[in-house]
């Protein structure tokens, strides 16, 4: 058995049980304070107490989040980002459910994987020299979530802080990987995020589509999984 071959095996091993506590994680977030929707014409969002107790959801995250962890140990291999990668995908998978159902990033999830990541990352690098990769790293995150603060500070209405906040650990784990990978990363979750929006309106016949909110998290998620395992050789394509 090769090295990718066991990476593979083992990072959608791992992800995969890590996916079948997303509903656990869901479960144990605080719920969110009471807001006064009696304006509002949209449909009262799930309480995270709710997401959880969806029928089939441990199995369907513990399936979602193995194979986007054997996708990320094929490309990376037996290397050392698996050990931010494996744990981040089924925080991931969680985020990306409860942004759909409800709109919201819980900071309580995003700010301690966040700096769990940061840590792996700095110790990684410290450790074995990779002191480059470590900088661009960091320097990948403060553009990241800088260039999503500008896009909530200019289109609050559009754009939750929970993406701004999520924006760090993206640009983190991208960083690592490269420019290149982040470039790509952040351009698909864009990309996937409006296509599927124009479409609805078009089919609808009705722009004022355009103009609603919908939840971004899930669509920075696989772009950062589309930049981690396909990010730099399609970069390298696109500038050669």
């Amino acid at each position: 058995m090769n090295d990718t071959l066991l990476a593979t095996l083992l990072a959608g091993l791992l992800a995969a049980v890590g996916g079948l506590l997303v509903p656990t994680l869901v479960a144990r977030v605080p719920e969110p304070a009471p807001k006064d929707d009696a304006s509002s014409d949209e449909p009262p969002k799930m309480l995270y107490a709710d997401i959880a107790a969806r029928p089939g959801s441990r199995w369907r995250s513990a399936a979602v989040a193995g194979v986007c962890g054997a996708l990320l140990g094929a490309a990376t291999g037996l290397d050392w980002p698996l050990l931010w990668l494996v744990p981040l995908v089924p925080v991931a998978v969680a985020l990306s459910v409860v942004d759909w159902h409800t709109r919201l990033l819980p900071r309580i999830v995003v700010l301690p994987a966040t700096l769990a990541a940061i840590a792996a990352v700095a110790a990684v690098g410290l450790a074995t020299g990779e002191r480059e990769a470590l900088l661009r790293a960091l320097l990948a995150m403060v553009v990241a979530r800088s260039f999503f603060w500008i896009l909530w500070f200019a289109r609050s209405a559009g754009m939750g802080f929970g993406d701004v906040r999520l924006a760090a650990p993206v640009g983190l784990v991208l960083g690592w990987a490269g420019w290149g990978a982040l470039a790509i990363g952040l351009w698909v979750g864009f990309i996937a995020f409006a296509l599927p929006a124009a479409a609805l309106a078009l089919v609808r016949r009705d722009r004022a589509m355009l103009k609603k909110s919908f939840p971004f998290g899930p669509f920075m998620v696989l772009g950062a999984l589309v930049g981690l395992v396909w990010g730099t050789a399609l970069a390298g394509r696109i500038w050669s």
